[in-house]
């Protein structure tokens, strides 16, 4: 036996105010969409029909309800019935059930939204010759339909009386309010209490005398909704979307995770002015306003629905931006300067999927370099080989003596700047590129002759059994600068033994048999490098020093100062090794000094 299901219209809605919409405000916009779908229908059948939307707030009609008067196509009453007392249906689907192109609603939902500030609603409503039909819907789920006056025309009213509470919904500055805000660029003549609220032209469509007069009128619209002066804006167009509006470059830093929001008119009708996902991620410098006429929206209708036409809309925006970053460095260098030292991180990050602005980013952003701040393009026409870092702290230690050395050396230690440094090769195909290991800068230093070397075999003796113990192996070199006395190198292979040890030491169980059966004792064997530097004074006068206690000391010592002059934290061993160090030297130079 077949049963009909029974809906609960408090339920109902309440499932709306609580789920759906995101504010009762939405109801003045379902409102205005009725009647604009109601107008265009008409349309399509008389051309001549009119255009006109009258709303009368509750100050206006004096009873405390507030009306919406249009000229649109009204319904028969088997209409009624069936569009006005049946959830899900709509008078704008084919026999397909699909929404035609020319109306905003798609739901049939819309009315429904009133009841989110009324407990009663009135539609009269006239089609064509038919009788004039009153149809009357109550929040408790029940409704009267009923044949009314003959109206003068065809149209329909729409007649609200306020919840208990919600009166200030239906009066005229709220009114005032919310149709400006969702009708203000729809193509019909809208009143609220005889005052026109439309301005009939898109902004970006309005006729100007020339160039200049059209882009300063269209600063300041951005500047309206921004609150601030943009920094430039930029036309959009998307013909099979048929969208068309502008984007607004914004004059302050937007962080790749900020959530770009977006005015997005359909059909001239607002849809919302924090709508996501319009614009490509990577445009996070950017606000838009756009209208569209083919782009679909959500049920609620505040976000567009993901279908294969937006994602193409935003791709056919996004080569747009490219277009005008592009033009912008080959017109105006000065300006693209401005932007980048503003949005540099926005166009790095869409340098990693674009090659145009991998060119942009080559030529016109500076990198922190072992030469100073220099753009990729000049430092690689000096450098047929670069090398990075992969940290800030590596570069700042490193910089200098890779300079020294004529090593070209860049900061890839920030966001971005190590994957832009990888994809230089699409630009300069002969190009290396490749990560700074510290044990190859260390093949780079000098040897010392013979003569050096066999009278710093006490010295190196001493250093090896002093860091031991700190798992260090002490090297002695020449290099440049001479003011560097010791420089701790930690290789790839050196980082991967700890890690090694730290694992087999931890690991217990059969956990810990596993990894001893399968860690081979040369992968253990890599330590990292002191790098004790015979052109500075100091070491060079250490190495000749007969007293193996003060060797020991000073070598900790140094040990400690390589340490925090590269920026690394000393575990609590390290510190107490490296704090006696300096009290034993402080005593040994208070003993000599009292003798």
């Amino acid at each position: 036996m077949q049963h009909t299901f029974h809906v609960d219209l408090r339920g109902i809605v309440d499932l709306l105010s609580r789920h759906l919409y995101s504010s009762p405000r939405v109801y003045l916009r379902e409102l205005l969409q009725n009647s604009v779908d109601a107008i265009t229908a008409r349309l399509a059948a008389d051309a001549t029909a009119p255009t006109r939307i009258l709303i009368e707030p509750r100050e206006t009609t004096g009873d405390g309800t507030l009306r919406i008067h249009d000229t649109g196509i009204g319904l028969t009453e088997p209409q009624v019935h069936e569009l006005l007392a049946t959830i899900g249906n709509s008078a704008k689907r084919d026999e397909f059930g699909f929404a035609r192109h020319d109306f905003l609603g798609q739901f049939g939902i819309g009315l429904l939204s009133c009841f989110l500030v009324a407990d009663e609603i009135e539609v009269i409503t006239r089609c064509g010759d038919a009788e004039t039909v009153v149809w009357r819907g109550h929040a408790d789920g029940h409704y009267t339909v009923e044949h009314g006056p003959r109206r003068e025309e065809p149209g329909t009213t729409v007649v609200l009386r306020a919840r208990r509470d919600f009166d200030h919904w239906l009066g005229a500055s709220t009114v005032v309010e919310l149709v400006r805000h969702y009708g203000e660029l729809l193509p019909y003549d809208v009143r609220v209490g005889g005052e026109p609220v439309t301005e009939g032209v898109l902004p970006w469509h309005a006729e100007h005398p020339d160039p200049q007069t059209r882009r300063e009128a269209l600063l300041r619209y951005g500047e309206r909704l921004l609150d601030t002066p943009p920094f430039d804006v930029i036309d959009l167009e998307v013909p099979e979307a048929g969208l068309s509006g502008v984007a607004y470059v914004l004059p302050y830093e937007a962080g790749p995770g900020d959530r770009a929001r977006h005015r997005v008119y359909l059909k001239r009708m607002l849809m919302g002015d924090r709508v996501e996902k319009v614009m490509p991620d990577w445009a996070f410098f950017t606000r838009c306003v756009v209208n569209a006429d083919e782009l679909r929206p959500t049920a609620s209708r505040e976000q567009l629905y993901e279908d294969d036409l937006l994602e193409s809309t935003r791709e056919a925006l996004g080569a747009q931006l490219r277009a005008w970053l592009v033009r912008l460095a080959s017109t105006s260098p000065e300006r693209l300067a401005a932007f980048l030292r503003v949005h540099h991180h926005g166009v790095m990050g869409l340098a990693l999927h674009d090659v145009e602005m991998l060119r942009v980013v080559d030529e016109w952003v500076e990198f922190e370099t072992s030469e100073g701040s220099v753009c990729l393009g000049e430092f690689r026409r000096r450098h047929r080989v670069i090398h990075y870092t992969s940290s800030v702290e590596e570069f700042q230690q490193l910089a200098g003596i890779a300079a020294a050395q004529g090593i070209g050396l860049v900061n890839g230690g920030y966001s971005y700047h190590g994957d832009i440094l990888q994809r230089l090769h699409r630009l300069d195909p002969g190009l290396v590129v490749r990560r700074l290991d510290p044990d190859d800068l260390a093949t780079r230093f000098d040897a010392l002759d013979s003569a050096a070397e066999l009278a710093a075999r006490d010295f190196l003796a001493t250093a090896r059994e002093t860091l031991d113990e700190r798992d260090c192996k002490p090297v002695l070199r020449a290099f440049s600068p001479a003011s560097l006395p010791v420089l701790y190198l930690e290789g790839k292979d050196a980082r991967l033994a700890a890690d090694l040890r730290t694992a087999r030491e931890e690991a217990d169980g059969i956990w810990g048999e596993l990894l001893e059966d399968n860690i081979a004792e040369e992968d253990l064997r890599a330590r990292p490098l002191l790098v004790f530097n015979h052109r500075n004074p100091l070491v060079a006068r250490l190495t000749s020093t007969l007293d193996a206690r003060v060797v020991a000391l000073s070598v900790e010592a140094l040990y400690g100062y390589a340490l925090l002059t590269g920026n690394r934290a000393l575990r609590p061993a390290e510190v107490t090794a490296v704090n006696g160090a300096f009290l034993g030297l402080v005593e040994h130079a208070i003993h000599r000094g009292g003798r």
